[in-house]
């Protein structure tokens, strides 16, 4: 209630508007959170961070085309946003454009070299276009720091079949 206060008087304040967005995006309430980071930058267009948060609430939402274009403006203001990256290749992949997902995922990994995550989707993505050099590259970097992740790509590797050799019904 405070911080929705301050908010109202201060309708400029983004620093406030975002910590109102992240808890409402908390609590479960993605429309009040989402209202928050579209009026952040409705104000303030070239706040990344923002951008960032407002693709992450498009793609909880299965809006995938909204996820992909705020997280593409989120990278495009702050290249620097290794979770946006992450995020832009998560959409991707869901959208089954897997070699897109390939550049933002490197790009995720690059800006935070010891991202299991990053590191278990960028080695599925290889997999899953049957390029399993580039997997096992994935695979053979991520047991070097984390070997927990590396056996769970390992395994789901394993249990799943390469699309490029999935038959089409």
């Amino acid at each position: 209630a405070d911080l929705r206060r301050i908010v109202a008087m201060n309708e400029g304040n983004d620093v406030a508007r975002a910590a109102l967005g992240n808890l409402l995006a908390e609590s479960g309430d993605t429309v009040g959170a989402m209202q928050q980071f579209e009026s952040i930058v409705a104000l303030h267009p070239a706040n990344g961070e923002a951008w960032f948060n407002l693709g992450y609430l498009h793609e909880q939402r299965d809006e995938l085309q909204d996820a992909e274009r705020a997280f593409r403006r989120s990278v495009e203001l702050k290249p620097s946003i290794d979770r946006a990256w992450y995020g832009l290749g998560l959409v991707l992949i869901r959208q089954g454009r897997f070699n897109e997902a390939i550049e933002a995922l490197r790009r995720n990994i690059k800006l935070q070299p010891f991202s299991p995550y990053g590191y278990y989707q960028l080695g599925m993505t290889y997999h899953h276009l049957g390029n399993a050099a580039e997997a096992q590259e994935i695979y053979d970097e991520l047991q070097k720091f984390e070997p927990k992740y590396a056996a769970t790509l390992k395994r789901d590797m394993a249990r799943t079949m390469p699309r490029a050799h999935q038959r089409n019904p």
